[in-house]
């Protein structure tokens, strides 16, 4: 059987460092609670300001607010572009900016028919098999 591993390291504004790790049965309301956690302990998630003339940047920002967890798609991208800045912008634009996310590591890109699906690479998400000599502490 395959299990799901999260881990997610972060530093605080003070320099604590936090290390977070889900293993067995991760849900999104489960990552949703982490965030939330986050939010309470005033850790920021990302802690640049967005230059928002760019088009890069507008893709970015639809990408962080709307799908920060999950799976999306360049067409999801430009519904909520068009709807968030009241303007046209053309699918061919938003895939070549996609691609260019996946080349810097900031989305995960996966070939799903004729279409390309995208992640965030903001948690390192992997399945892992279970190995005969693992030894799991409670602490």
């Amino acid at each position: 059987m395959v299990k799901k591993r999260i881990r997610i390291d972060m530093e605080d504004s003070d320099g604590a460092h936090y290390d977070i790790k889900i293993e067995g049965n991760v849900t999104k309301e489960k990552i949703l609670k982490i965030f939330e956690m986050m939010d309470l302990m005033n850790i920021e998630t990302e802690q640049e300001t967005t230059n928002m003339n760019s088009v890069g940047s507008k893709i970015w920002h639809i990408v962080d607010k709307f799908f920060p967890v999950g799976k999306f798609t360049s067409t999801n991208i430009l519904e909520k572009y068009e709807d968030e800045f009241n303007e046209p912008v053309k699918l061919s634009v938003i895939s070549t900016y996609l691609s260019r996310f996946s080349t810097k590591n900031r989305v995960d890109r996966v070939r799903t028919g004729r279409e390309w699906t995208y992640q965030t690479i903001k948690i390192s998400q992997k399945q892992q098999y279970p190995s005969r000599n693992s030894n799991f502490s409670n602490n």
